[in-house]
């Protein structure tokens, strides 16, 4: 592992510890109601010293009858979301973290019928359901509230799974990698609209894409093929080991037990994937700077950047190449990944 990765990992996880150790009101407040989870550099055990901090908040929810009527309300109030809310923002100001982008206006509750309950809908991406639900699977490291995060995990792996009983000895999960790969869609078309606005700005939103934001979304197709080519299934239980791994430790995985059989090839492949997770490590330490220096450094050198992640990008796809022609020519889940 690449030493600056690796002290990202120690740095970022000993942040959370704090941040969590400051947290034993909220934790108290939301106990049986609800869980809060992070996504982004936090929750990639990746986070540089000017990093924010991404939260999603997901309540328990209970029936209740209105005006004759039973409804889902959430159990977790109004006034113990303003009260949530408060704990988080002194806390992440008592660490030191940087503040809640947007003023904390992103911090919404949704609840834990949600992302599964709007999977395939069009208001998945309006309702910002899209975002958590892959994020929890992609990125998410549990801050407040294991229990009802467990619960959470559990319901939306769940609605990928439909089918799983019938099939168990060769389930391709399919409509998990297709939410996956349209996540990656939505992040590349999203960028669209920011190359649009005035300044430099969109340079390095560039690079995040072609490099966190990739690494988030084809470190867990690689995983789940990798895991498919070796089982020719894929379980809830795998699935649920993918989650408790940040992607780049997905592809240490991945690169270390690979069931590839020509010796060749699995040589390659594992020398791709360290190359790849070099090339990150030296990614995140260029985006860990103060912004000035960040800025400075694109000016002067922004071509050979542009050409690196151009060469970061053309490794993942040989790694996902060799990986899916190692088992029977065009493994199923690697054919729904190409078509």
């Amino acid at each position: 592992m690449p030493e600056y990765l690796r002290h990202a990992r120690a740095q970022t996880l000993s942040r959370f510890e704090d941040l969590r150790d400051k947290l034993s009101d909220a934790e108290a407040l939301i106990a049986g109601k609800a869980c809060v989870y992070a996504t982004g550099s936090f929750g990639r055990l990746e986070a540089g010293p000017f990093s924010d901090l991404d939260l999603f908040i997901v309540s328990e929810t209970e029936k209740k009858e209105k005006n004759g009527t039973n409804i889902l309300v959430h159990r977790l109030n109004g006034i113990d979301e303003i009260r949530l809310k408060y704990y988080l923002v002194q806390a992440v100001d008592d660490c030191g973290i940087a503040p809640f982008d947007g003023s904390g206006k992103y911090l919404e509750v949704h609840g834990i019928g949600d992302f599964a309950s709007k999977l395939g809908e069009r208001e998945d991406d309006y309702h910002n359901t899209l975002t958590g639900r892959l994020l929890l699977l992609l990125e998410s490291r549990q801050l407040l509230g294991r229990q009802t995060y467990d619960s959470l995990l559990d319901n939306v792996i769940a609605a990928y799974f439909r089918d799983f009983e019938a099939n168990e000895a060769e389930f391709i999960p399919a409509f998990l990698v297709n939410d996956i790969l349209r996540m990656w869609r939505t992040f590349a078309v999203n960028y669209e609209l920011e190359r649009r606005k005035p300044g430099k700005g969109f340079r390095i939103k560039n690079l995040k894409l072609k490099y966190s934001r990739m690494i988030t979304c084809y470190s867990a197709v690689m995983y789940l093929l990798a895991q498919h080519i070796r089982a020719n299934t894929v379980t809830p239980a795998n699935v649920r080991a993918m989650v408790a791994l940040t992607p780049s430790e997905r592809l240490e995985r991945v690169g270390s037990d690979a069931a590839i059989p020509d010796k060749q090839e699995a040589a390659r492949f594992a020398s791709l994937i360290a190359n790849v997770i070099a090339d990150y490590s030296a990614f995140l330490e260029l985006t860990h700077r103060e912004k000035k220096e960040i800025e400075a450094e694109f000016d002067d050198k922004f071509a050979e950047w542009r050409m690196n992640s151009y060469d970061f990008g053309r490794k993942f796809a040989e790694t996902l190449t060799i990986l899916g022609q190692s088992g029977n020519l065009f493994d199923g889940l690697y054919r729904i990944i190409l078509i």
